[in-house]
């Protein structure tokens, strides 16, 4: 029945478009809460790892909400960009790549809370907005012939590509912030 109301009252440009929407809404919830839970939570856990991995996760562990925001910016304009090329090029692979990692993105979510055995920022809303919005875009992509699950596998193979590429250097740009 929700699926039906959604495709009545929803064009695909639409659903493209709520992909940077949802992002954002996701990403507040993180920008709103990734200081505060780092200072909170940040040395505990930070000592209980190995130093090898002390050493790799403390930059995430002492991000300030104006360095998470500047991460935040540049892949909110990746997402814009990619939405945009959808929506005009009618080119998906790089907006298919975007909303797996989005997708892909909950769990990492979902993961960290479990693992930790707490609230962890951005997994409200990764569950709540992020999930159902991902499933459903894939969905709908697919049902509207929008797609084919060939784009889509050719899509998992870029993302497979360029994603650990970006996380490299958001992750060096994070080192050295932290270093100035």
């Amino acid at each position: 029945m929700m699926l039906n109301w959604l495709q009545i009252h929803m064009d695909v440009t639409s659903l493209l478009w709520l992909l940077p929407v949802f992002f954002m809404f996701h990403d507040f919830e993180e920008i709103l809460t990734v200081e505060a839970w780092g200072n909170k939570y940040g040395p505990a856990i930070t000592s209980s790892l190995s130093p090898s991995l002390q050493k790799r996760l403390a930059p995430m562990m002492g991000m300030t909400t104006r360095n998470f925001a500047m991460d935040v910016l540049f892949v909110y304009i990746l997402i814009v960009g990619v939405t945009f090329v959808a929506v005009f090029l009618e080119f998906y692979w790089l907006y298919l790549a975007v909303l797996a990692v989005f997708l892909l993105h909950v769990f990492t979510h979902l993961a960290q809370s479990i693992v930790l055995r707490l609230y962890t920022p951005g997994v409200v809303t990764a569950v709540l907005v992020a999930l159902p919005y991902s499933i459903y875009a894939f969905y709908r992509l697919l049902y509207e012939n929008v797609v084919s699950e060939a784009d889509i596998g050719w899509s998992v193979l870029l993302m497979l590509i360029l994603t650990p590429l970006l996380v490299w250097g958001m992750m060096k740009n994070r080192t050295r912030h932290n270093r100035s």
